[in-house]
């Protein structure tokens, strides 16, 4: 591990964070991150591979044969980068990505402060209690877990909202109100950070199960691998392959093809990836009453059908069928008056319960498949001997993970919830993660968005009448905050990390350690500049989930729970009950509970038949990524692969499969690189013209 990679990969890490908001909340165009597999990085990699790399040897070679002394030395330090050089620098930028933007600076801002706009405008948010006393909701929540709105006489809350840049001229760093923030960032950011090095080390103990046992294949590592130079610094086979050019060349063309088009409208003609079949919704009336619209017009990504031709056929067969399986079950459902997706998003629904059902049984069944694994880790993690060899980086990551997460239970609890709330909140928040990573690690899918909430299940099992608005609220702002927008979320990027650094054979707990302190880097330097670009010129309001959703949904579930209380004479029983006298009162949801039940011995059922027939055609995935806005986006594309395969394997064999790999190599290249070319043009364009660019999606996001 050299110290120029180090450095490379803290400075990628910082930029990532310091420049995200600018280009997603400012410019408004292509998310620099998005999704799982970020431009910014895979893309950066492919242009640093193509530009830096080659001049680096040519300047190498040129001055170690002609120059001597201390040029010799400056030859040695501006040598090619080496794969694990470059692996050093993946791993430090990856994880990193989780901060600037969807699952975290998006929100925490927003979340903290405009809830303090919004009980000035809407009504039913305040009350009088019967001494006369005007109350608010907000009063619910802890005040660390909320900004300080009434600073400086309400001002942090106007700047926030409206901007306080006056003319064209740009605000000062002292201007922006900080200590209106000081607490609720001291509650905040400590508490990401301790769930990020407990994740870190349970990613540390399922992988070795994982990736030795198991053999999972890790698409998007697979991907990384493949670009980077051999041992001997030589570039990577791969570029030598005139098939993963000719993939790559064909999807830049057709992508920035589009782009110029919609800067270019009169001139050029868009070359589609969504073909609208809408004329065919009337043949399948119980399709399109399910929610069809999303699946009735194809949608292809480049990247996704690359990555479905890698997966086992029963993989990509099941996340691609899934939606449609989904949405047919939900015209079903919905014939009989019974929507799926009827509620707010903090009330119990039944398509929320069916994927919950999915994650709790499919983690269940990851825990029963590497028990004996586990169990020797736990076992040598107390100091205790085991029968089989785990691995020092599993045995700290498990000792890590044990006071992390108990940390975090503890920091729930200080935070007001009851402890057996809090415990039942910490692991369900740990199973949504950790079920995400095993997601990318078996599928690569790396635009994975379950909107699974804690609070719902909770809620859901409990009832208000067992929880009352204290609780709710203080479960529903925790929930805003840490899983309302799961897309860059921190556990898949480790996950990947750790399997990366593994098959370069650098030392994972050391180089994880690393990673985490880039993340917290990279916080440092993201927190701030999120801030002071707000207090400049606003909020975003054309983000209507961020500015206008989120922030509201919170309140809205405990005024509406209260109201529910109030109405049933329960309100003041329900602020005075605690502790296991919650679980005593408990009236489950019935319909969100057999969905549940429904879905959890589902996919216990799919794991055991997998498990006992060779040819089962459906991997248990299909239960974890069929609902949603991301499932619909990746249906085709990775049916679109999975027909690929089956096709070039039964026609062609396996040699004609391991022709092609190169090809869909190029296809997820061509992908990254053009979304982050989208970007780099939307950012000239910016400077050179003061408008905003123009927008244009490669990839979901």
């Amino acid at each position: 591990m050299s110290v120029r990679a180090v450095v490379l990969g803290l400075l990628g890490a910082a930029f990532i964070c310091g420049y995200t908001y600018f280009n997603d909340g400012v410019l408004r165009q292509t998310m620099f991150v998005g999704n799982h597999m970020p431009a910014s990085v895979y893309g950066g990699l492919l242009l640093f591979l193509f530009l830096v790399n080659p001049l680096l040897r040519r300047v190498h070679g040129r001055w170690l044969c002609g120059c001597g002394g201390g040029f010799r030395f400056l030859a040695r330090v501006l040598r090619p980068f080496s794969a694990r050089e470059l692996t050093v620098v993946v791993a430090l930028s990856l994880p990193a990505c989780c901060v600037p933007y969807s699952s975290m600076l998006r929100i925490l801002p927003k979340e903290a402060m405009l809830p303090h706009h919004y009980v000035k405008t809407e009504t039913g948010w305040s009350w009088k209690d019967a001494d006369g006393a005007t109350r608010t909701v907000l009063e619910y929540a802890p005040r660390r877990m909320l900004a300080d709105g009434s600073h400086d006489d309400g001002e942090a809350v106007v700047g926030f909202v409206q901007g306080i840049r006056l003319g064209s001229e740009p605000i000062r760093v002292r201007d922006v109100p900080w200590a209106a923030w000081r607490e609720t960032l001291a509650f905040w950011l400590p508490l990401f950070g301790i769930l990020w090095i407990a994740l870190t080390g349970i990613a540390l103990v399922f992988h070795r199960q994982w990736s030795d046992h198991e053999h999972l294949p890790y698409p998007l590592v697979q991907f990384t691998q493949a670009l980077l130079p051999t041992e001997s610094g030589a570039i990577s086979p791969v570029f030598r392959c005139r098939s993963f050019w000719i993939g790559m060349t064909l999807v830049l063309v057709v992508h920035l093809n589009n782009v110029l088009c919609v800067y270019y409208p009169e001139s050029l003609i868009e070359i589609r990836r969504v073909f609208p079949f809408w004329p065919l919704a009337r043949l399948f009336p119980t399709f399109m009453r399910g929610g069809g619209w999303s699946l009735i017009n194809p949608r292809f990504y480049f990247a996704a059908v690359g990555i479905a031709y890698f997966l086992a056929s029963d993989v990509s067969l099941a996340v691609g069928l899934g939606p449609f399986v989904f949405t047919y079950v939900g015209g079903l459902l919905a014939g009989y008056g019974i929507p799926m997706g009827a509620g707010t998003r903090f009330t119990p629904r039944i398509d929320q319960s069916l994927v919950f059902g999915g994650y709790i049984g499919f983690f269940c069944a990851m825990l029963y498949t590497g028990r004996h694994f586990y169990r020797n880790v736990l076992r040598r993690a107390l100091g205790m001997r085991c029968s089989e060899w785990v691995g020092a980086s599993s045995v700290w990551g498990m000792r890590v993970f044990v006071a992390a997460f108990a940390v975090f239970i503890l920091d729930l609890a200080l935070l007001g919830l009851d402890w057996q709330l809090a415990v039942v909140y910490a692991l369900l928040t740990l199973i949504i993660f950790v079920v995400m990573g095993r997601i990318i690690a078996e599928t690569g899918l790396f635009f994975i968005a379950p909107y699974l909430y804690p609070c719902v299940f909770i809620f859901g099992f409990l009832g208000e009448q067992a929880l009352g608005p204290k609780a709710l609220m203080i479960m529903f702002v925790l929930t805003c905050m840490l899983l309302i927008d799961p897309r860059e979320t921190f556990m898949p990027y480790m996950v990947n990390t750790v399997k990366l650094l593994d098959e370069n054979r650098l030392r994972l707990g050391r180089t994880a350690t690393l990673s985490l302190l880039a993340v917290f880097l990279g916080l440092a330097v993201a927190v701030p500049m999120t801030l002071y670009f707000a207090y400049d010129r606003g909020v975003n309001w054309e983000d209507w989930f961020g500015t206008k959703g989120v922030p509201m949904w919170a309140p809205e579930g405990a005024v509406k729970a209260r109201q529910r209380l109030l109405a049933q004479d329960q309100l003041e029983h329900s602020l005075e009950i605690r502790g296991w006298a919650r679980f005593l009162e408990a009236k489950p949801h019935t319909q969100s509970t057999v969905a549940f039940c429904i879905a959890l011995a589902g996919v216990i059922l799919f794991v055991g038949a997998r498990l006992r027939f060779a040819r089962w055609p459906l991997h248990p995935v299909m239960f974890l990524t069929w609902p949603g806005y991301a499932g619909y986006m990746m249906a085709w594309s990775f049916l679109g692969g999975c027909f690929l395969k089956t096709m070039v394997t039964r026609y062609g064999g396996s040699h004609s499969y391991q022709r092609l790999k190169p090809l869909m190599f190029g296809l997820i290249a061509g992908d990254v690189l053009a979304s982050l070319l989208t970007i780099i043009i939307g950012l000239f364009y910016n400077l050179h013209t003061g408008s905003l660019p123009k927008t244009y999606w490669v990839l979901p996001g």
